[in-house]
């Protein structure tokens, strides 16, 4: 039997269920007041009559605090408040993103759920918001191996093709955008959208997620080999210049280049473009599928939970991803 055939991707009660199963497995809050386990439910509710719906739509998981006397449903204070798209669309959606390694572009989503592209662009804008992690703790420690590194990504929005001549690798890489990785070996990854390749950018991120005692993998490159080299409890550093891979089992940074590999073939391949302003998002995405992978015993539908259960707390609305306040006004993110 597929994944796919559960009741709770077909039938609206039985996704209200399992997403309350969720986010309320220490029992029902009202979102109003915050009384636990102390309202009731409303059966047999439905909407107001609409062209597209002349008698309502059933109202599923409707409930009624005892103490501030206001209705809820599981959806207030999420990624789902306020949305007109079906729940068991949206639990359909975040399988369809956590379990494609790569991604899944919003006009896949659009085909896939029969839904307009707008809606799957805000859906998957969503999604990642729930992806998103903070509050982590730090990274390594007792000697632990992590490895760090950066790179370079599509282009800068404010930058115009005029001043990207003449076209070189020195104009290349100024021009994009830079995104700073940090992979524990056996762990997850920590992805940062930076200014610019600097020790001042760079050192304060380390030091809010590395322990001192962590053993520091990076490339040759002078940024990490002063200062940065000498603040953790031990650096060692491979040349890629010079053709140096790896310095016997231990010194190498091939597992944050392996997670480059899956980040730019998901934006390239699949994603196509990214504005700067979303690429956060994207970076959030990436890390939370690497971070809870199917070589640390996380396989699909225990990933597609994780990121259910990070939906609390995280409502965005639409003039909140894009900056504007119309769609029409705002280039896309997905190519295709």
């Amino acid at each position: 039997m597929s994944v796919l055939s559960k009741a709770y991707f077909h039938d609206e009660a039985a996704a209200f269920a399992h997403v309350e199963a969720l986010l309320w497995a220490n029992g029902r809050v009202c979102p109003h007041c915050g009384t636990v386990d102390h309202s009731y439910p409303l059966k047999n509710q439905r909407s107001k009559p609409s062209k597209k719906n002349p008698e309502g739509v059933e109202r599923h998981g409707l409930y009624k605090c005892s103490d501030c006397r206001k209705q809820f449903t599981v959806r207030i204070g999420t990624i789902f408040e306020e949305t007109h798209l079906p729940l068991h669309k949206w639990l359909q959606a975040i399988h369809l993103v956590c379990s494609s390694k790569k991604g899944i572009s919003a006009h896949q989503l659009h085909r896939t759920l029969e839904v307009q592209y707008k809606t799957a662009w805000f859906l998957a804008h969503r999604i990642r918001e729930a992806m998103r992690t903070g509050g982590l703790s730090p990274m390594g420690g007792n000697g632990q191996p992590v490895e760090v590194d950066e790179t370079y990504i599509g282009k800068i929005d404010a930058v115009t093709r005029a001043e990207m001549r003449p076209y070189n690798a020195s104009t290349k890489a100024a021009m994009k955008n830079i995104v700073l990785t940090l992979v524990e070996r056996g762990g997850s990854a920590r992805s940062f959208h930076i200014d610019s390749a600097s020790v001042n950018k760079v050192l304060p991120i380390l030091l809010a997620n590395l322990h001192r005692e962590t053993a520091l993998m990076t490339d040759a490159a002078a940024l990490y080999r002063g200062q940065i080299g000498k603040t953790f409890g031990s650096h060692d550093y491979v040349d890629h210049g010079a053709y140096e891979w790896a310095k016997g089992p231990r010194i190498h940074s091939n597992t944050v280049e392996g997670y480059f590999s899956i980040f730019k073939r998901g934006m390239k391949g699949v994603y196509q473009h990214c504005s700067e302003k979303h690429l956060h998002r994207y970076l959030a995405e990436f890390d939370f599928r690497y971070s809870n992978r199917s070589a640390l015993g996380v396989e699909d539908q225990e990933r597609a939970e994780r990121a259910l259960a990070g939906a609390k707390g995280k409502r965005l609305t639409y003039r909140g991803p894009r900056g504007y306040a119309a769609a029409s006004e705002a280039p896309f993110s997905d190519a295709w």
